[in-house]
């Protein structure tokens, strides 16, 4: 594929920052947007940095008319969907108003490749698992809802506008660059891998474990972990295949295998070495108790190959990250 220049929505964030090192790696010119609310200007690979919001349409009018851009990807978005169930205001301003209002400058301008980054979370609670593209859609929180609402409005443009998008629906995204560089970092932490490791490397004391009578093997929830750097590949090949006229489609990214919570806890004192003490705790509502992806289309339909598809592999390559010692914080004892 020849080098095409991207404009890249949340390129500071845990998902961002991978894929613009997997761009410009790629020989793609990059440029990044992000208000920085949740990302980190530091870990930013390369490539130009507008610090601003999606949502800012003189913002945005003054970066597409200064350069011109073969494609957009979208990762600004809010991301919790216990918070999107208090603050439901805040994701639909952020995850749908935001959006609308990028597509609209990225339609004016002539931009007509979109890559959005999606969620399991538009499916719901799952009928059938392993989840398959055409299972109902049917979000049970404010954040899937926005989801779904993006792959909408994104279906409509691309009929009415000629902008051709994939949304790439993610299940557990997880692990780290094995350079150690990159990694996850939010803040407060909610995902289940960082937050196992956070206890390994001593900043945490146990990890919760929400309900231990799901209907799986153990009673834990099963969830199904996808790297980081595979998701980045996916949308490298999303993009090569937009390149080439490919229609807009909606593909779910996972290893289409589930483990459950106990299983990652046992797997990362494995790998770390390290004890980790875990409590049991009420389950939460609407946590379905397994999410596993079918993510057989994206790999026929855009040759996708998962590189780091067993699970200590992907903790692994995050211990590499959240087991290093952090400036002004005490060696682990």
């Amino acid at each position: 594929m020849t080098s095409l220049s991207v404009l890249v929505a949340g390129g500071c964030g845990y998902i961002g920052t991978h894929m613009v090192k997997a761009l410009l790696a790629a020989g793609h010119r990059v440029v990044t947007v992000d208000n920085l609310s949740t990302g980190h200007r530091e870990l930013l690979p390369g490539g130009r940095l507008v610090e601003g919001d999606i949502g800012d349409p003189a913002l945005l009018e003054r970066v597409l008319a200064g350069e011109r851009f073969d494609a957009a990807m979208h990762f600004a978005a809010a991301i919790e969907v216990g918070e999107s169930v208090q603050a439901p205001l805040k994701y639909y301003r952020n995850n749908v108003a935001a959006t609308l209002t990028l597509v609209e400058a990225l339609v004016r301008h002539g931009v007509d490749k979109l890559i959005f980054s999606s969620s399991a979370a538009v499916y719901g609670e799952p009928e059938t698992t392993p989840i398959r593209e055409d299972h109902p859609c049917r979000p049970t929180s404010p954040y899937g809802h926005t989801k779904r609402m993006v792959e909408t409005i994104l279906a409509d443009c691309a009929r009415a506008h000629g902008l051709r998008s994939m949304a790439l629906r993610y299940f557990n995204a997880a692990g780290a660059d094995p350079s150690g560089a990159l990694g996850e970092r939010h803040h407060p932490e909610s995902h289940l891998i960082p937050l196992v490791l956070e206890v390994a490397a001593g900043r945490r004391e146990r990890i919760a474990i929400f309900g231990t009578r799901h209907p799986t093997p153990d009673g834990t929830c099963v969830r199904d972990y996808i790297h980081v750097n595979d998701l980045a590949a996916a949308h490298l090949l999303a993009l090569e295949a937009l390149a080439g006229g490919a229609p807009s489609t909606a593909y779910n990214l996972g290893n289409s295998r589930g483990h459950s919570v106990r299983e990652v806890i046992e797997a990362a004192r494995r790998v770390t070495g390290r004890p980790i003490p875990a409590v049991e705790a009420p389950p939460r509502p609407g946590d379905p108790a397994i999410l596993v992806a079918a993510s057989d289309k994206a790999r026929r339909e855009l040759g996708w190959r998962p590189a780091c598809e067993t699970l200590p592999a992907i903790i692994a390559s995050a211990w590499k990250w959240h087991g290093a010692p952090r400036p002004g914080e005490p060696q682990f004892q």
